[in-house]
């Protein structure tokens, strides 16, 4: 909590106290722009209280670059563990010093003739801007089938996963294979427990390639630096992200490879009957498009050696080391022993206290690098807000400081009263 009681103005309102509300208060700080920080819960909870155990970082520890906090540890090529990463961010935390309310949910943002209207569960406030730093993942994501399943299977969404010796004896669905999926998958192949996948169109990408971590190799070519404007905002704020992983030291997540040793696997879920499942039968097509993925960014470093002439191992090509005989698009859950179920299927954003004119018609805001068409209305934390790097350790600083720039130069009259009042 703050030191000081909440006031009845702020120049800045920030909705958010993840690392993308950290960060932007940190350059609201550093600017003197008086602000406050509303957190539903507490500061950078989700890192906690929603990733697994075995949890740890797939892209190196060197992008780990919040404001003035880069990762100064002795493995900047490693992969940070759920407990090095909140380590990470309680420094980030006690550095930043955020004026931040916690345990306050904000109920509702509406303009003002002049400014906004915040109202929260702690009072109600007024503010020339309002920073939306909520991301895309409010609120977990299960589908409507799930309620008719069996009251006797345990259902799970990955945000509630632990391990796997916190789920009952038996075997275990996991619903989609997108990182989060794909590695708890892992893990609780690793441990032994039967696993049916139920996959998706998520892309997948080597860990390393041709001497080097493939996110070294996509640096070098300017791959986390290119725009949302470059490919368009459409396809890219929906794009999911590949998938590998970063434990025991990094290594591919090889889907056909699982199949060999066990794991089975369906193509995309389709809908449940009591203890059946139905599966759409695109299993082939989901595994063949995700080496196409992963050949490709193999290719585009091939090619980026070639014309830099960079000395480097010779290149390959991902031959399928398994194929499925026939697309099985029904299972029963008893018959195959599934006691479990994890839904790895996403969460949904929650823009319900918003009463401003932001959205398109999908319930999107519309932003350009984190400014809307509403004069003091900002979002950051968003993917692909304006480069892959947002919403990430990565970009996060980036866009936070471009967010607050424009909020200077589009407020600088009741800023400058502002800063002029607190520093007398």
């Amino acid at each position: 909590m703050p030191m000081s009681p909440l006031k009845s103005h702020y120049s800045t309102v920030v909705v958010g106290g993840g690392q993308a509300g950290l960060s932007v208060s940190h350059y609201l700080s550093r600017a003197g722009i008086d602000h406050v920080v509303f957190e539903k819960k507490t500061a950078a909870h989700k890192w906690k209280d929603e990733r697994w155990d075995a949890f740890c970082l797939v892209t190196p520890n060197y992008q780990c670059l919040l404001p003035d906090h880069p990762y100064d540890g002795p493995d900047p090529h490693g992969f940070m563990v759920k407990e090095e990463i909140l380590a990470y961010l309680d420094r980030f935390k006690a550095k930043v010093k955020a004026p931040i309310f916690e345990h306050t949910d904000v109920r509702l943002v509406e303009p003002l003739a002049s400014g906004f209207r915040v109202e929260t569960s702690a009072g109600t406030v007024t503010a020339d801007a309002v920073i939306l730093a909520t991301s895309l993942y409010a609120d977990r994501f299960i589908p409507r089938a799930a309620e008719r399943l069996p009251d006797d299977i345990l259902q799970l969404h990955t945000a509630d996963y632990r391990n796997p010796q916190s789920l009952p004896e038996g075997a275990v669905l996991v619903v989609g294979s997108g990182q989060s999926g794909c590695q708890i998958a892992e893990d609780l192949h690793m441990a032994g427990r039967k696993v049916h996948l139920a996959t998706g169109n998520a892309p997948r990408c080597a860990r390393f390639y041709r001497g080097r971590d493939v996110v070294d190799w996509l640096t070098d070519i300017g791959q986390y630096e290119i725009t949302v404007e470059h490919d368009g905002m459409t396809k890219k704020k929906h794009d999911t992200n590949h998938y590998l992983t970063g434990r025991d030291g990094g290594r591919d997540i090889d889907l056909r490879k699982f199949a060999l040793e066990g794991m089975a696997l369906y193509g995309r879920f389709d809908t449940a009957n009591g203890a059946r499942m139905q599966f759409q039968p695109n299993l082939r097509r989901n595994l063949d498009e995700a080496d196409r993925v992963y050949n490709g960014i193999n290719a585009l470093i091939d090619r980026h050696i070639e014309t830099n002439a960079i000395k480097a191992p010779p290149p390959s090509v991902y031959e399928p080391l398994w194929e499925p005989a026939a697309e099985v698009t029904e299972l029963d859950l008893d018959a195959a022993g599934i006691t479990s179920i994890i839904w790895a299927t996403g969460f949904t954003p929650d823009w319900s206290y918003v009463a401003v004119p932001i959205f398109d018609g999908t319930g999107y805001p519309v932003q350009r690098w984190g400014v809307t068409g509403v004069p003091g209305v900002y979002v950051l934390g968003l993917p692909w807000l304006w480069t892959w790097g947002s919403g990430r350790f990565l970009s996060v600083a980036k866009d936070a400081e471009h967010v607050v720039d424009h909020l200077i130069s589009c407020l600088p009259q009741r800023l400058g009263e502002t800063r002029r009042a607190a520093n007398a």
